[in-house]
C-alpha cells in the first residue's frame, strides 16, 4: 500500500470509527501509522479531535461535500454504467428517479436497434405498471405499498396491468426474490422492460434503471435480469451508495 492508500483508508474509517484502535483494526494498519495519518488530517482540516482521545470528520470534509453536492449530476454520474448496459443488450436504457408516487426519467440511452422508444427525459411514469416503478415499490413494506395503492389507485394501462393490491403485492414478492422487476406489456402494449432499483449515498432507494425493447425481440425477459441488477449496483455506487 502506498502512503496515499493508507491515508484514504484512515479517512474512510473516520465515518464509522472514532478511536485509533478501531481505525487500526478496520484498516489493518499499525496504531502508530494511524495516529500519524490522523495528525496530518487534523492539520489539513479533514479530521478533528473530540477532546477525549477520539477523532471525528473535520470541517474540510463538509465544505467539500457542499461543493460537490452542488455540482452533482446523477445522470452524468450514472452515464458509464448505463452505456455499458445499453451496449451489452443493444436495447434502450432508462434511468428514473422517484418523485412522490411516480418516477421521472432523467436519462435515456437509445438502443442499437432501428426502432426507438417513445419515452423522453422528463417524462413521468407510474410505479405500479413499469419495471422501474415495481423495482422501487418492492423495496417498501407491504403496508407502505397498500397505502400507495390507496392514494394513487391502480389504473389499467393495458390488459396486463396489475390493477388490484393483491395482484401487485404478489408481483412485488417475485421482484424481491429475483432482485429485478419485469414489465411484461403492463405499461405499454408490445413493450417489455426489465428494471432494478438504485440507491443513493445514504443507502436509500431513490429510483431505478431499466432495459426496454419490443416484445418480439425478447423471448425471455429474465435473461437480462442479472445484467440489469449488476448495472443498478454500479449506478448506486456512482451515486455514493455503500
Amino acid at each position: 500500500m502506498t502512503a496515499l492508500d493508507k491515508a484514504f483508508d484512515v479517512l474512510e474509517s473516520l465515518a464509522e470509527h472514532e478511536r485509533v484502535t478501531g481505525i487500526a483494526t478496520a484498516t489493518g494498519l499499525p496504531k502508530s501509522t494511524v495516529h500519524r495519518i490522523l495528525q496530518a488530517l487534523v492539520e489539513r482540516g479533514f479530521a478533528r479531535s473530540d477532546g477525549n482521545g477520539g477523532y471525528l470528520p473535520g470541517p474540510r470534509i463538509f465544505t467539500l461535500t457542499g461543493k460537490v453536492t452542488h455540482r452533482f449530476d446523477p445522470a452524468r454520474q450514472a452515464g458509464p454504467a448505463l452505456a455499458r448496459l445499453r451496449d451489452a443488450t443493444g436495447h434502450t436504457v432508462h434511468f428514473a428517479l422517484r418523485t412522490g408516487d411516480e418516477a421521472v426519467y432523467i436519462a435515456k440511452l437509445l438502443g442499437l436497434r432501428p426502432y426507438q422508444m417513445t419515452s423522453q427525459v422528463g417524462m413521468s411514469i407510474p410505479l405500479h405498471s413499469t419495471a422501474i416503478g415495481k423495482a422501487i415499490l418492492a423495496t417498501q413494506t407491504d403496508s407502505e405499498i397498500t397505502a400507495f395503492c390507496g392514494r394513487r389507485g391502480l389504473p389499467g394501462r393495458t390488459p396486463n396491468t396489475r390493477t388490484t393490491p393483491d395482484a401487485l403485492l404478489s408481483d412485488l414478492a417475485d421482484v424481491r426474490r429475483q432482485g429485478y422487476a419485469i414489465d411484461d406489456e403492463e405499461n405499454e402494449a408490445g413493450i417489455v422492460c426489465v428494471g432494478a432499483a438504485v440507491a443513493d449515498h445514504a443507502g436509500q432507494i431513490v429510483g431505478g434503471i431499466s432495459v426496454s425493447t419490443l416484445r418480439h425481440e425478447l423471448s425471455d425477459a429474465h435473461l437480462y435480469g442479472p445484467a440489469v441488477v449488476a448495472a443498478a449496483r454500479e449506478v448506486s455506487q456512482s451515486l455514493g451508495a455503500p
